[in-house]
């Protein structure tokens, strides 16, 4: 999409159905971290629009909420249908805002696309129960009702598919929902939302979406009293900080945030096929995801035959405009990010470790590294790369794979390579993680399974069912038949 249109058609706010300029006094600049192009200027929302989001989420929320939810599904198969017929210009947008290569954008459109076959799903999902009483003519009721409104906070690495992903189910179980995508990613995380849900019919109020910055807001979007529920993707230094802010005002939090996965290759497993598991689950998305495989964890017994088997496939990569087909690495988000993985890079070597490849910084560009030889308190193993650095690091036997696999504050994903699929389930289960899969990589995501972390990589689980548990409020109503007694 060489106009950009999308950039110059969304470079608003969105707030009660209607697309306006933000009042403040500074923009948000879009950038295409690429060839660094300007996509956008969006004047930032103030702490006033922010109320006013919310307002109108409050307005909205009551109709919507009563709203038939075989109606309400609706909205989702039409929005799928908007997809479908604007697959390429969303995929350009991908690519334009995010970086994203061919293989990313299309990865991130088939999620989306599941969330919202999800949604549909989920519209009728809200069931309530009856319950016994102890008391005879006492009948419970538990209803299960929307929570009202909810906010969502969403990051730049997968900007459309992490802000569907909560707000689909928040509004198919009838909430309205206020939305504030990454600085970064503006309109893929913001405005591209709102549109295809405007032109799927979802009524205004019910979808706002707020372009902004803590600079300009401080916590107003956590604090606000309208919002029961705070759903954030975002790192975990963040997230700490959503947390203890949202507690402070009684409101509850789904928090998904970093992780620092390992991908272990036991001594029987398929190479070969191991190897290609770990490349993509260091490298896509340049390793700005949060599943990514960190660290690569390789018995000694297979570890030579692997490692050159891994490096030779790391080589092949190619690096550069991630508009190019043929591209497997594209840039990192801005020069920040650049820079920090190349100092993480440079200061880990400076430490001992010997780079078998080590890519080269060329503004947002950075060329895949693999190092190994770290010492077992090198801090880099203990923190989250979002860059495309692998870290191959050598055990002796399961204890010791899960030890070093369980020796960071994360616990998000995970996977475990072996010929035999019960031995590798035993170990899945000793490592300290929310997800993680036998003979795959470390990168998935599907619309029904429970997705989340333990340890700094959250709190509470999105997807299928989970999303009723967090969307949702249940309410008791017991109904006395005949009278009861009380004793005075």
């Amino acid at each position: 999409m060489s106009d950009y249109s999308y950039f110059d058609e969304l470079a608003y706010q969105y707030i009660d159905g209607e697309w306006r300029a933000g009042s403040g006094s500074w923009d948000i600049v879009d950038f295409n971290p690429y060839d660094g192009e300007k996509l956008a200027s969006i004047t930032v929302a103030t702490v006033e629009e922010i109320d006013r989001a919310y307002r109108a989420a409050e307005r909205a929320q009551p109709a919507w909420g009563a709203t038939n939810p075989y109606r309400r599904r609706l909205v989702f198969e039409r929005a799928l249908r908007v997809i479908d017929d604007r697959e390429a210009e969303l995929a350009a947008a991908i690519t334009a805002e995010c970086g994203g290569t061919a293989v990313k954008a299309g990865f991130e459109l088939h999620l989306v696309r599941e969330f919202l076959r999800e949604a549909i799903h989920l519209a009728l999902r809200a069931e309530g129960r009856i319950l016994p009483s102890p008391d005879d003519g006492k009948e419970n009721r538990l209803y299960r009702l929307p929570v009202g409104v909810v906010g969502v906070i969403s990051p730049f690495n997968f900007p459309f598919l992490l802000s569907v992903k909560s707000v689909a189910p928040a509004l198919a179980l009838g909430n309205s929902v206020v939305l504030k995508p990454h600085q970064n990613t503006p309109v893929c995380g913001g405005g591209l939302v709102a549109k295809v849900f405007e032109e799927a019919g979802l009524p205004p109020g019910v979808l706002n979406v707020v372009i902004t910055d803590i600079a300009e807001i401080g916590d107003a979007l956590i604090e606000h009293p309208v919002p029961k529920v705070i759903s954030f993707t975002g790192s975990d230094k963040v997230g700490r900080h959503v947390a203890t802010v949202a507690a402070a005002n009684f409101k509850r939090t789904i928090l998904e945030l970093g992780g620092n996965s390992a991908l272990i290759v036991l001594d029987d497993a398929d190479l070969d096929y191991a190897v290609d598991a770990a490349v993509f689950s260091r490298f896509i998305h340049q390793g700005q995801v949060c599943m990514a495989a960190n660290r690569v964890l390789v018995d000694r017994r297979v570890e030579r035959e692997f490692t050159e088997k891994f490096v030779a496939k790391v080589k092949t990569l190619k690096v550069g405009d991630p508009g190019d087909p043929a591209t497997h690495i594209g840039p990192l988000i801005n020069a920040g990010q650049a820079e920090a993985v190349a100092s993480i890079v440079e200061q880990t070597i400076a430490d001992g470790a010997t780079a078998l490849v080590r890519g080269t910084a060329e503004g947002t560009l950075v060329g895949p590294s693999v190092l190994t030889g770290l010492a077992e308190d090198s801090p880099v193993l203990g923190q989250e790369i979002f860059g495309p650095v692998a870290l191959l690091i050598p055990f002796d036997g399961e204890d010791e794979a899960v030890r070093i696999a369980n020796a960071t504050p994360y616990g998000l994903s995970g996977a475990v390579h072996t010929g035999d699929v019960e031995r590798g389930v035993r170990v899945a289960k000793r490592v300290d993680t929310g997800m993680i899969h036998v003979n795959d990589g470390t990168v998935h995501d599907e619309a029904i399974v429970p997705f989340g972390g333990e340890k700094h990589s959250g709190v509470g689980r999105l997807n299928g069912d989970s999303m009723v548990d967090a969307f949702t409020t249940t309410k008791w109503i017991s109904i006395q038949h005949g009278r009861s007694r009380f004793p005075f």
